[in-house]
C-alpha cells in the first residue's frame, strides 16, 4: 500500500511540476508579448499561439488591467486615442486569436482546419467554419466580415456562446479587392467591393450540418446555432452513414417547411400586399458570361446600402442595378418584425464607436448610426433566411453537394452569392462598356 501511495504521489508531483512549468512558461511568454521589442514579441506571440485556447487565456489574464481600463476609456464621454501601450497589446491579442478587434471577443480562431478537427474530437464540440473573402484577422476583410466583428463576435452572448460550445476556424476563399479613392492632397479613402462570408456548422469531421449565409442579427445568429447544434447531437447517435443522410434529410425538410410557415406570418402581419420573391437572385442564366458585380450585391444588402454602393456605383458601367427596387419596402416590413433580432448589445456599440470615434463622438451621432444599422442588419437577416438559407435547407434536404464542406462552399459562392470561382474578376470586370484607360486599366 505504501509502495502505491509513494508511486501515485511522486507521479502527481510530476505531473504537477509538469504543469506548473508549462503554466510559468506560458506566463512569461505572455508578459514579452506585447514588448516593444519586435523579434521578442514576436517569438513569445507564436508561443502562446502555439498553445490554442491556454495560450490566449494566459495573455488576457496577463492584460487583464489594461484590457478592462481600455474598454472604460471607450465607454466614456471623450475617449482617449490608443496609447502606444495598448496598441501592442492590441496587435498581439489579434495574432494570437488570428482576428482583428480580439479585445472585444476574446475568441481564438484556428486557420488549419486539421487542427480544428482535432480539438473537436478532444472536446465534443463541433466546429464553426466561416468562410469569408480576405483574412479575419486584417481589418480590409471584406465587408460582411468586418460587420461580423461587430455586431456578432463582440456581442456579449454570442461571444460567450462560441468561447464555451464551438471550435472556431476561417478559411479565406479569395482575397477581397480593394480600392483606393486618392484625393490628390493627401487624403485617401480605403474601401472594399464585393465578397460576402458564410458561417458553417460541421462536425468533428469537418462534414457539414447546417450553414449560415451572410449576415445574420445577434438574436437570429444564437438562436440558429443553438438549434444546428441540438441537432448535430441526434446525428452524433446514427450508426451508420444511411442514418445519418436520413436525418439530415429529415431536419432539413422540416426547416423548409417552418420557413414557409414563418413566411405566410410574417406576410401577414406586415400586411405586405405584393410579397417580394423568396427565390436567391439569379443572373446571367443561359449564358457564359459570370455574374456582374452590381447583381451579386442584391445578396449581401447590408454591405451595399452601408459599404460599397457609393464606390461600386462610381466604376460600375450600369449603375441603374443598384438603385432601390420596388420590393425594397415589402422587405423593410418584414424586417421591423425582426428588429429585436438585430439589436447590437453595449459591447458592439462599444466597437463601433471605438472604430470612428471622431464621427461618433458625440452620443446622438452613434445611437442615430446604431438604428439604421440595425434596421439594415434585420432586413439582411430576413432577405437570408427566407431566400438563401432555404435555398440550402434544400440542398441538405436533397443532399446535393453537401456532404464535403469545400463541395458545398463553391456551390453557395456560385450560386447564391454570385461570385463563382471561375471569374477571377469577382464581376468587376464585364465585358461591355468603354474605358477609354489602356489595357481597361488592367495592372499585373
Amino acid at each position: 500500500m505504501r509502495v502505491k501511495l509513494f508511486t501515485f504521489a511522486l507521479v502527481f508531483s510530476l505531473v504537477s511540476s509538469g504543469f506548473a512549468t508549462n503554466k510559468n512558461s506560458l506566463n512569461s511568454f505572455a508578459r514579452k508579448a506585447a514588448s516593444a521589442n519586435s523579434s521578442e514579441s514576436a517569438e513569445a506571440v507564436n508561443a502562446l499561439r502555439a498553445e490554442g485556447a491556454p495560450g490566449l487565456e494566459a495573455f488576457l489574464n496577463e492584460y487583464a488591467a489594461e484590457l478592462n481600463y481600455r474598454r472604460l476609456e471607450l465607454a466614456a464621454t471623450k475617449p482617449q486615442a490608443a496609447s502606444p501601450s495598448w496598441q501592442r497589446i492590441s496587435a498581439a491579442l489579434d495574432q494570437i486569436c488570428q482576428q482583428r478587434d480580439c479585445y472585444a471577443s476574446e475568441l481564438y480562431w484556428h486557420t488549419d482546419l486539421e487542427k480544428a478537427k482535432a480539438a473537436a474530437r478532444a472536446t465534443g464540440k463541433p466546429i464553426l467554419s466561416l468562410r469569408l473573402l480576405g483574412k479575419l484577422d486584417e481589418e480590409l476583410s471584406c465587408a460582411n466580415s468586418r460587420f461580423f466583428r461587430i455586431t456578432l463576435y463582440a456581442n456579449e452572448q454570442v461571444s460567450k456562446l462560441l468561447r464555451e460550445r464551438f471550435i472556431l476556424h476561417w478559411q479565406s476563399v479569395r482575397p477581397v479587392p480593394k480600392v483606393t479613392i486618392d484625393f490628390g492632397d493627401g487624403r485617401k479613402l480605403e474601401r472594399t467591393l464585393t465578397g460576402n462570408s458564410i458561417h458553417y456548422i460541421l462536425d468533428s469531421d469537418a462534414r457539414p450540418i447546417d450553414a449560415l449565409p451572410g449576415l445574420y442579427g445577434s438574436g437570429a445568429f444564437l438562436r440558429e446555432l443553438t438549434r444546428a447544434e441540438a441537432f448535430l447531437s441526434q446525428c452524433r447517435d446514427a450508426k451508420t452513414t444511411q442514418e445519418r443522410a436520413a436525418l439530415l434529410r429529415q431536419y432539413h425538410s422540416a426547416r423548409v417547411k417552418e420557413l414557409d410557415s414563418a413566411w405566410a406570418a410574417d406576410i401577414a402581419k406586415a400586411r405586405v400586399v405584393n410579397p417580394p420573391s423568396k427565390d436567391a437572385v439569379k443572373t446571367n442564366e443561359g449564358t457564359a458570361k459570370p455574374p456582374r458585380a452590381e447583381v451579386a450585391a442584391l445578396a449581401a444588402r447590408t454591405k451595399v446600402i452601408i459599404a460599397e454602393r457609393p464606390v461600386l456605383r462610381g466604376i460600375s458601367t450600369d449603375p441603374k442595378l443598384l438603385d432601390p427596387k420596388a420590393e425594397d419596402a415589402a422587405w423593410a416590413k418584414i424586417a421591423a418584425l425582426h428588429l429585436e433580432d438585430a439589436r447590437l448589445d453595449q459591447s458592439s456599440r462599444a466597437l463601433m464607436r471605438a472604430k470612428s470615434m471622431s464621427r461618433y463622438a458625440n452620443p446622438d451621432a452613434l445611437n442615430r448610426a446604431v438604428s439604421d444599422f440595425e434596421r439594415v442588419i434585420a432586413e439582411d437577416t430576413v432577405r437570408n433566411e427566407y431566400m438563401l438559407r432555404r435555398q440550402i435547407h434544400e440542398w441538405f434536404a436533397g443532399l446535393i453537394a453537401t456532404g464535403d464542406v469545400d463541395a458545398l462552399n463553391e456551390k453557395v459562392y456560385a450560386e447564391l452569392f454570385l461570385t463563382p470561382s471561375s471569374d477571377k474578376w469577382l464581376g468587376l470586370f464585364p465585358e461591355e462598356g468603354y474605358t477609354a484607360i489602356e489595357n481597361d486599366g488592367v495592372r499585373k
